[in-house]
């Protein structure tokens, strides 16, 4: 990849919540003021060194993504400035997508004006569900009116491009309470929906929960009746599903995450983070305290650093294109002893191919590592 392609984003993991939700095993620090401003100082030095080691060749940012954790644990006017030191640092145009994420019950109006005043333009709500119910049993704080409220005041605050998170297959839900949740979302008008069944973590609350007999394991089948009515639901909504768990109204597909999908570049920030620069993954430790630690000193924080062979590439452009609903060029596939595992996969319902692309099933998405390990 040259220099001039603009394939290229940068992630800034917030490691931040007020509280973990039982499903979740991402890194992250619970939102205290110290550790904040620890972090908020070593984050900022951590741009500087990037910017004085030139990172990033001058390229411009096609994406900036603000993750967590929950970014919005930060004040607003906190977010605002870190954005403004980003875009002062790294090129950026009218058209990056500048997205943070959000706990409905993280921001008021005010948050959001300062964020779209600031140049974020797109918001994602980690909504799960849209009935109360649902939330106990995977600890998630919080109510369905906090999600209709916080979205309602991000429109006026002038966001136009809003992702809602959710989740299917949770303890106790039912189909109908699923098909709940799609309707109720429609008067919100998002312009993206992730959907993403529920998966057990080891080491995470809820996998203690399912192993003492306190809650149900996910049913399979269940799931699987719950993506097809979201695939029927949201089409006949407006939403063209293009990616496993992601769907999206006309232009408004997710471009920071399609980086991941197509063998972009991206640079991360904060302690956890990953990045894919020049053929090379390299990542972040995993430690508020060893990051803040080694950006007082002026290093870095990094903990691994591996050059991609050939082989390699291939088989992360194959594992993570095939998560497209477009799938990936058959050349993609290399040697012609793999049409022999395509035709075997097609049989098994798990792979539609022809002379040009291969592509999931449906019934192939459920499994999309497993088929993407069989054909490499």
């Amino acid at each position: 990849m040259s220099p001039s392609d603009n394939n290229l984003g940068l992630y800034v993991h917030i490691p931040f919540c007020h509280r973990r939700c039982h499903f979740c095993a991402f890194y992250l620090e619970i939102a205290r003021p110290d550790p904040m401003a620890r972090f908020h100082s070593a984050l900022i030095q951590e741009i500087t060194l990037h910017r004085r080691q030139d990172s990033l060749n001058g390229r411009a940012l096609q994406s900036i993504y603000f993750g967590g954790g929950t970014p919005t644990s930060l004040p607003a006017d906190q977010l605002a400035g870190l954005l403004t030191l980003i875009r002062a640092t790294w090129p950026t145009s009218p058209t990056t997508e500048i997205t943070v994420e959000a706990h409905p019950t993280s921001v008021t109006e005010r948050d959001l004006t300062v964020l779209a005043d600031a140049g974020f333009n797109r918001i994602s709500f980690g909504a799960e569900s849209m009935t109360d119910k649902d939330f106990a049993s995977i600890g998630r704080f919080g109510q369905v009116q906090d999600t209709a409220a916080a979205v309602q005041a991000a429109h006026r605050a002038g966001f136009k491009n809003i992702n809602l998170d959710l989740m299917y297959g949770l303890p106790g839900q039912l189909l109908q309470d699923w098909i709940h949740t799609l309707e109720s979302l429609m008067t919100l008008t998002p312009s993206h929906i992730s959907c993403y069944a529920l998966t057990i973590e080891e080491g995470t609350r809820l996998a203690q929960d399912i192993a003492r007999n306190l809650v149900l394991p996910p049913d399979d089948m269940l799931q699987l009746d719950m993506e097809s009515a979201a695939e029927h639901f949201l089409a006949e909504a407006g939403f063209s599903r293009y990616e496993i768990s992601n769907y999206a109204k006309p232009d408004y597909a997710c471009r920071h995450n399609l980086l991941y999908w197509t063998g972009g570049e991206y640079l991360g920030l904060g302690p956890s983070a990953q990045s894919y620069l020049h053929g090379i993954r390299f990542g972040n430790v995993a430690d508020l305290e060893a990051y803040t630690a080694c950006l007082n000193d002026n290093h870095l924080p990094m903990t691994d650093r591996t050059i991609l062979s050939a082989s390699e590439r291939q088989r992360d452009a194959l594992v993570f294109g095939l998560r497209l609903l477009r799938g990936v060029p058959r050349k993609t596939i290399q040697a012609a002893e793999r049409d022999y595992q395509i035709d075997e996969l097609v049989a098994k319902g798990l792979l539609d191919a022809d002379r040009d692309r291969v592509r999931l099933t449906s019934l192939g998405r459920r499994y999309a590592d497993t088929v993407a390990e069989q054909l490499f």
